[in-house]
């Protein structure tokens, strides 16, 4: 972790440099599609997998479970303000990613409908993402900083380790980081390491 930010935040920011990995190699992936190359309808499901798994469950999971919850406790409003206009997205997303993970679901090749529809739904999706990773990372983030005790941010740190263990399950984290490390080799020329993020020090294989 970086001394530069509370444990709970670094964990966080950790998750959103693999999420932008991933979305970078996403874009490849569905360039390459529109240019007419033939991409294995599992393509498309792994990378459903890792946004549905990794992005939502997991890190979007420890947001909404954890951190919005303790923001609100505070007297954040969930409904509308930064919160709000974050599980708005974070629904929006999941439009998408629904979408993803129904195509990559069947069993042909993918017919040239599915694939205008995977184009389509990522370049709606990737800068939704993008610009969504930039609010929290420049917004609210350093709004919690700033709003929660030490105290609130140490026991934020230990619920996430809690969350994953409980919810997301053993070794699931480390599943897609190693999913995700395998989707930015496949399409992300010259990809870089995957950043260290929660427990997870290196691609599990």
């Amino acid at each position: 972790m970086t001394t530069s930010q509370p444990e709970a935040i670094a964990t966080l920011m950790h998750e959103h440099r693999v999420i932008e990995h991933v979305l970078d190699a996403l874009e490849r992936c569905s360039g390459a599609m529109a240019s007419g190359q033939d991409v294995p309808r599992a393509t498309v499901r792994d990378f459903a997998a890792f946004f549905r798994n990794f992005a939502d469950r997991c890190h979007h999971g420890k947001e909404e479970d954890r951190l919005f919850a303790t923001m609100v406790e505070l007297g954040f409003p969930r409904d509308h303000g930064p919160i709000g206009v974050m599980l708005t997205e974070h629904e929006l997303g999941r439009e998408h990613i629904r979408a993803l993970a129904a195509i990559g679901d069947g069993g042909s090749p993918l017919s040239e409908q599915e694939r205008r529809q995977v184009c389509a739904h990522a370049g709606a999706f990737i800068p939704l993402l993008r610009t969504h990773i930039v609010r929290e990372d420049e917004i609210l983030y350093p709004m919690a900083i700033k709003a929660l005790t030490p105290e609130h941010l140490a026991t934020l740190a230990t619920d996430f380790v809690a969350f994953e263990a409980t919810v997301m399950g053993k070794g699931e984290h480390e599943r897609y980081h190693a999913l995700a490390d395998q989707l930015i080799a496949a399409w992300s020329p010259q990809a870089k390491p995957n950043p260290a993020c929660c427990h997870h020090t290196g691609p599990a294989r």
